[in-house]
C-alpha cells in the first residue's frame, strides 16, 4: 500500500512481531507478505495476506501494480504487487498469531502477532527500515508511478 502525501510518496511497511524483532528497526520491517500455495493466483494470495498481516481489507481497489519478484538473503521468491489507499488515522494492525518456544529452551509456547506494527514511511525512511533484498521494489514502485 503506498499514498501520496505532502507531495511525497509514502509506502507501507510492516514490522515483524515476536520477541526475536522487539528491539530490531533498520533493516527488518518488510512488505506484508506470505506463503502461496503451489498452483495459487499469487495476486489473490497477495490481497489475503496484506489483510491476514495488517488486519485491513483492501477493498474496491481496481489498479494493481505489478512490481515483480525478488529473492530474500534466505532464498525465499517474493512477488510483489503495490496499490495505493490510506488507514483510518486511529489505525491499529491485527494481525495472525504464530506460536514459538519462549522464551528458548523454556518448554513454554507463546503465541505473537505476525506483525506488532504498521506504518507509512517516507521513500527515503522506507529505503532504511526495509529488508535489503526488498529495496528494489521501492525503485519498481517509484518507475511505476512516474510512468
Amino acid at each position: 500500500m503506498f499514498r501520496r502525501k505532502n507531495d511525497q510518496v509514502e509506502v507501507l511497511l510492516a514490522h515483524p512481531g515476536g520477541p526475536l524483532f522487539a528491539r530490531k528497526d533498520d533493516g527488518i520491517w518488510t512488505i506484508p507478505k506470505g506463503e502461496a500455495a503451489s498452483g495459487e493466483d499469487l495476486l489473490t494470495r497477495a490481497q489475503i495476506e496484506f489483510e491476514e498481516e495488517v488486519g485491513f481489507r483492501p477493498e474496491g481497489v481496481l489498479d494493481w501494480i505489478a512490481l515483480g519478484w525478488i529473492k530474500q538473503k534466505g532464498g525465499k521468491i517474493v512477488h510483489a504487487w503495490a496499490f495505493e489507499g490510506d488507514l483510518p488515522e486511529s489505525f491499529e494492525p491485527k494481525s495472525n498469531l504464530f506460536e514459538m518456544e519462549w522464551p528458548p529452551r523454556s518448554g513454554r509456547r507463546q503465541s505473537f502477532p505476525e506483525v506488532d506494527q504498521a506504518r507509512f514511511f517516507t521513500e527515503a525512511v522506507a529505503r532504511r527500515k526495509l529488508k535489503p533484498a526488498q529495496v528494489p521494489l521501492l525503485d519498481r514502485l517509484r518507475a511505476a508511478i512516474k510512468g
